[in-house]
């Protein structure tokens, strides 16, 4: 795992809200590694929206969308790809708002998210996913 930066602007972060957001993203990686939408589905918000412009039209889609495609997919676990996730940074934007910038491959490709979480009712939620994704040829 690569060295996290942590910012905060206008707040005190504490270890607990940082590693709280980072559970959200460990569960986020596992429901993608596994691609189990019921895992996924704890970690993004119900009105969460998924944007990629990758292959140079925008992609934009709703989790009612997004989960069923995850669920159609052959896992990376289940063809024992190795695990390999890495947070870059997660940056405090407000009390109630991160944005967090992750690596990852699975699939023949390598992602990069940057997804925007709020704590709403205590618990912190991905409520925007933003990514951009290459073959591991064209890296």
């Amino acid at each position: 795992m690569n060295s996290t930066q942590v910012y905060a602007s206008q707040k005190q972060v504490t270890d607990l809200e940082y590693s709280a957001i980072f559970d959200v993203l460990r569960c986020y990686y596992n429901g993608l590694y596994r691609c189990d939408p019921k895992l996924l589905s704890t970690v993004f918000h119900p009105n969460a929206q998924y944007f990629t412009a990758s292959d140079g039209e925008l992609l934009h889609l709703d989790m009612n969308t997004y989960f069923p495609i995850v669920e159609q997919r052959s896992s990376p676990e289940s063809s024992q790809e190795s695990y390999e996730f890495s947070v870059d940074s997660i940056e405090f934007v407000g009390p109630v708002t991160a944005i967090a910038h992750m690596r990852s491959s699975m699939l023949s490709k390598d992602y990069i998210d940057l997804l925007t979480l709020v704590q709403l009712e205590g618990e912190w939620k991905i409520i925007t996913k933003v990514f951009h994704s290459t073959n591991h040829a064209d890296a």
